[in-house]
């Protein structure tokens, strides 16, 4: 845009008007200019550069000069003013259907956080005019509403996706969600438990000689020995289990929801894997095949002849095995002196990916046996490190 002026129109300040300025009878400026559609478009602000003072009464804007600038830098960077008018919740549903195959819980997850958004402001706003601030507020009040501090990332970070998906498609600019979810509100998050070598061997004797919990002495070995997801551990079938060459095959696991089994692939492909089983393993995994009782004729998407099964003979699942979990350690608890603390079969996941990188195995090969897609998720194990087995490192390297 020039500084070239139309028939020298001036404003009530005998200041000289550029083209496509001009100022109405109630005092307002405006800027008439062509969108990227050729249709015209208006621009309007109280004030024309940013001395003039804000009229009393009237709500704080950006100077039309100043918004001109960025219209004109829109316009050369193609920004879609039409597609920026959008809602939040517009751009949501238009993201999450480019992108319809993902798995049932995937499914589930979207759907909530589109409820969510369908019942916050945030929601109904349009992207263009989504800031940073609101984006913060957003957060503050989910929170406020009660939401877990993780539940809240990962809704925060989808959004920042979405809103890249905005940039991309040339409507905006900056994305309003690029911040850290920890900056505005305090990460709250418990710090995961990890059970030392005598409280996993208390835990393995009290499940050897309980009447009610002995049924899950096995699955504790496994699980403490392989740092299977409870999912994965609930998809095994006998086929899945290569006793001859000593590894667990790993291609599926096993949901229980609603009522009906289904199984899911893992998230990535680094969660198709052979996992090595001990001698401790290949025994539980023996026993627990011999032992079985009862056991239906059960086939889940093609997988069929599950290893652990609940009383009935059907294939258990994850919330059966936590709530059994949660019970099961405060029987412990009630009868012994030394407590054990509350533990969820992922406990027993991060519990063997802790020891064994306190056991300096290689980060590759760790990574590898728990299916982690990113080197940096197994790193974060190598730093929960504990008294114990600081003084074992120290020994070893004063030896």
């Amino acid at each position: 845009m020039g500084d070239t002026t139309s028939d020298k129109r001036k404003d009530g300040k005998k200041r000289n008007l550029k083209t496509g300025e001009s100022m109405r009878k109630d005092g307002r400026y405006a800027y008439k200019y062509k969108g990227a559609d050729g249709k015209p478009k208006f621009a309007y602000s109280w004030r024309l550069t940013k001395t003039d003072p804000l009229p009393e009464g009237k709500r704080d804007c950006k100077p039309l000069r100043e918004i001109e600038k960025e219209i004109q830098r829109d316009l050369m960077d193609g920004i879609n003013h039409t597609g920026a008018k959008m809602t939040v919740c517009e751009l949501y549903a238009k993201h999450t259907e480019l992108k319809s195959n993902v798995r049932e819980s995937t499914k589930k997850g979207r759907k909530q956080l589109m409820t969510i958004l369908e019942n916050d402001k945030i929601g109904n706003m349009q992207v263009e005019k989504v800031k940073p601030t609101d984006a913060k507020e957003f957060v503050k009040r989910m929170r406020e509403q009660g939401y877990a501090f993780n539940t809240i990332n990962n809704y925060k970070r989808f959004l920042k996706a979405i809103f890249y998906t905005a940039i991309q498609d040339d409507l905006i600019r900056k994305n309003p969600f690029n911040f850290s979810t920890d900056d505005v509100i305090e990460n709250d998050t418990a710090e995961k438990i990890v059970l030392a070598d005598t409280q996993a061997d208390l835990l393995l004797q009290f499940l050897q000689t309980d009447c009610t919990y002995q049924k899950h002495y096995h699955a504790v070995t496994v699980l403490l020995n392989t740092g299977l997801r409870i999912s994965e551990l609930c998809g095994l079938t006998v086929k899945d289990i290569d006793f001859e060459n000593g590894y667990i095959n790993v291609d599926h696991q096993l949901i229980f929801d609603r009522g009906n089994y289904r199984t899911e692939k893992p998230k990535t492909d680094s969660g198709i894997r052979k996992i090595p089983m001990t001698e401790p393993v290949s025994k539980a995994l023996k026993d627990e095949i011999n032992n079985r009782e009862n056991v239906q004729p059960v086939t889940v998407d093609g997988y069929t002849d599950f290893v652990f099964l609940n009383k009935k003979g059907l294939p258990m699942y994850g919330a059966a095995y936590s709530v059994d979990f949660g019970n099961m350690i405060k029987k412990y608890n009630k009868h012994h002196k030394k407590k054990l603390p509350k533990i969820s079969p992922h406990t027993l996941r991060h519990t063997f990916c802790t020891n064994m990188a306190n056991k300096n195995m290689p980060p590759k090969a760790l990574q590898y046996i728990m299916g982690h897609k990113d080197i940096t998720t197994t790193l974060g194990y190598y730093a929960h490190g504990s008294a114990e087995s600081a003084k074992t490192a120290l020994k070893s390297l004063t030896a």
